[in-house]
């Protein structure tokens, strides 16, 4: 029962900060240029708050440990909470400034380096002491809750900042994760279990795991290539004189269906190869990007974006999967992190190339492009995997004991 009842705070306090941020990313900008009026600081909260997520794998191998428990996870929130309540205290003070913004993102950015693996390992580690299959049941209820805010915050967050609420949503933001950590102060410590050479970087704890490694594969060419899904829906409203029709069918579609695939997701994933799953899931993606290009209509973006919904979701969950059922402690929580860095650098990296590429080949073909470079991904680790196997001696015996544990599972 105190599982359950850890588990609920974990994911109510998530869920709630999740579904503010949404709010606040409508206001941030608007404040920020108001109170500075230069477009380009509109984006350092942002910028400033990646560096540290992108650079974690070197600074928070022995910090992220750290994070073992609610109470502990509650100091990094009000870490965090700090950071976000500076910028509309600056605000309404008249002194709001790039170094301010540019600190406030890099404390930001350490929180969400800290925190977000933190909380999953959390409540997977919650979910072990729960009953079997628990853990990879709350991560994918922390990722569908995740999709509700992304479908339902902008929305919400325009409506408010149209009613004269935009400070007021940065402050909703701050007390929102200060709120979540509180919840999590209920929630005991995890066993954390070291390797014999002290904390596991996230490179040792790939070590006999290549499956795990082949879905990051997947998933960060899928992040890398994701820039075509926005940034060209943008661009191709643009250029047709329908300005924002086509990003809104796209990304409507996309939650509609992400939503549904957290619905399914965990009957699937239980009955299938997790490896498999997450591969011919982000393969699926592709294919519906490449739709999107060829037949570049509202209806036919949004319902490629609802397929390719489903399937990313149904990918997610079966790499959580991989990474719940071969690991625990110190190196589950490696495990989360280096995840958390695959999706972030790997966006990064493809709204850096997104732009020129996008300038050079126009919009429909970015779509078609991303989605056989996706599918080529998805094909080329199909084939790895298949290769090894076939290789004799190939698999290590505690390989072949974790397929026989998940396949009596």
């Amino acid at each position: 029962m105190r599982a359950r009842t850890e588990a609920l705070a974990l994911l109510a306090g998530g869920g709630t900060a999740d579904f503010a941020l949404r709010l606040a990313q409508v206001a941030l900008p608007l404040v920020i240029l108001r109170e500075t009026g230069s477009v380009a600081a509109t984006g350092l909260v942002g910028g400033a708050a990646g560096v540290p997520v992108l650079l974690s794998p070197w600074w928070a191998r022995k910090a992220r440990q750290w994070v073992d428990s609610g109470p502990r996870l509650a100091v990094i929130a009000l870490v965090s909470a700090i950071a976000l309540a500076s910028v509309p205290t600056a605000a309404g003070l008249g002194i709001m400034s790039a170094q301010l913004l540019v600190v406030s993102g890099l404390l930001l950015g350490c929180g969400d380096a800290l925190g977000n693996p933190g909380r999953s390992a959390l409540l997977a580690d919650t979910g072990d002491r729960w009953g079997d299959g628990r853990a990879v049941m709350l991560l994918t209820w922390q990722d569908g809750l995740r999709r509700v805010g992304m479908l339902v915050g902008p929305s919400v967050g325009a409506f408010a900042v149209a009613a004269g609420f935009t400070n007021e949503l940065l402050w909703v933001e701050a007390v929102a994760v200060l709120g979540a950590g509180l919840l999590a102060c209920t929630v005991q410590p995890s066993r954390v279990v070291t390797t014999e050479t002290g904390t596991p970087s996230i490179r040792e704890s790939l070590r006999g795991r290549p499956d795990v490694l082949y879905g990051w594969i997947v998933r960060g060419t899928g992040c890398v290539t994701w820039f075509a899904f926005t940034l060209g829906l943008s661009v191709l409203g643009e250029e047709r004189g329908r300005p924002g029709v086509y990003l809104a069918a796209g990304m409507t579609g996309y939650g509609v269906g992400s939503l549904a695939g957290t619905a399914v997701s965990l009957a699937v994933v239980r009955r299938t190869d997790p490896v498999l799953t997450a591969v011919v899931a982000w393969g699926w993606s592709g294919l519906c990007w490449i739709g999107m290009g060829l037949w570049s209509t509202p209806p036919v973006v949004a319902l490629m974006g609802a397929l390719s919904g489903v399937g990313v979701v149904i990918g997610i969950a079966a790499i959580s999967v991989l990474i719940t059922r071969s690991s625990e402690g110190a190196e589950r929580r490696a495990l989360l992190a280096g995840q958390a860095v695959v999706v972030n650098a790997g966006s990064a990296a493809g709204l850096l190339v997104g732009g020129p590429i996008l300038g050079a080949v126009g919009p429909a073909t970015s779509l078609i492009g991303a989605g056989l470079v996706t599918v080529a991904a998805a094909v080329l680790v199909l084939l790895s995997r298949a290769t090894e196997r076939a290789v004799p001696g190939g698999p290590t015996r505690r390989r072949c004991r974790r397929s026989l544990r998940r396949s009596a599972r």
